[in-house]
């Protein structure tokens, strides 16, 4: 978990019987860690290293992860675009990608497949202030929530990890994050400013976006996170300091779980 007022990274160790976490000792980032992200367990480094989106210090952290403490080592950065809030692997953990917030780009990097380590930058155009970028489960495509341009930026990913052909489709107002489910078949933006969800259908061709339906939620929405089987959804809810549940339709459509 990212601390932004404190500059450093909490680690916890979890209960694989109930899920209780025991926090370790926390680990030093760069200043205003906004967003942390593991290796994923599709990729040959799965779980090995770790990757901070540094705001305010306009960089990346790697970290190697202790597969047996869990403990963060080796910290080493490099450098982004402007206030970069997100970072995200893509599922082969061969890229890594960050929405950079006030220079309005996406970062992308090569991921050494020995040492965990970010290589060969090149920055992508984004709407205005990205504030999340994400992977589909196929690694074919990038989606980015443009806060301050209302919109959704697609991108298709070229076999060199380049995002290219982007089209923009509206969101709501702000939107915070963007979110696929583990099929690829919906997406889910956190619209902070008008309360809602934002869903969307996904040509699994193209990538393209199609607006399904907007969910009313709590107050602020700050992100959507989806279950791994795909049949609920949780959004935090920043201001109301709330999380609204909700079960996933056949289309996609979210329906609020009392």
């Amino acid at each position: 978990m990212s601390n932004t007022s404190s500059s450093n990274i909490s680690v916890y160790t979890i209960d694989q019987t109930t899920g209780a976490l025991t926090a370790g000792t926390p680990v030093a980032a760069g200043t205003n860690p906004a967003s942390v992200t593991i290796i994923p367990s599709t990729a040959t480094l799965s779980g090995q290293f770790a990757y901070v989106a540094n705001r305010s210090s306009n960089t990346i952290s790697v970290y190697k992860i202790d597969q047996t403490s869990g403990a963060l080592t080796d910290r080493t950065d490099v450098a982004a675009g402007t206030n970069p809030n997100s970072v995200t692997i893509d599922p082969s953990g061969k890229f890594a990608y960050a929405a950079n917030y006030s220079s309005n780009t996406i970062s992308v990097y090569k991921i050494d497949q020995t040492t965990g380590a970010l290589t060969g930058r090149t920055d992508m155009a984004a709407g205005t202030n990205p504030n999340s970028v994400t992977i589909d489960p196929l690694g074919k495509f990038a989606y980015t929530a443009n806060y301050n341009f209302d919109t959704i930026s697609v991108y298709k990913i070229e076999t060199s990890g380049a995002l290219t052909g982007r089209t923009d489709v509206a969101a709501g107002t702000n939107p915070n994050s963007i979110t696929i489910d583990p099929l690829g078949k919906f997406a889910y933006a956190a619209n902070y400013s008008s309360n809602n969800i934002s869903v969307y259908a996904i040509d699994q061709t193209t990538g393209a976006l199609t607006a399904v339906t907007t969910v009313v939620a709590g107050t602020n929405p700050y992100v959507v996170v989806i279950d791994p089987s795909g049949k609920f959804a949780y959004v935090l809810n920043a201001v109301s300091s709330t999380i609204s549940v909700y079960q996933i339709g056949a289309t996609g459509e979210l329906t609020p779980v009392p």
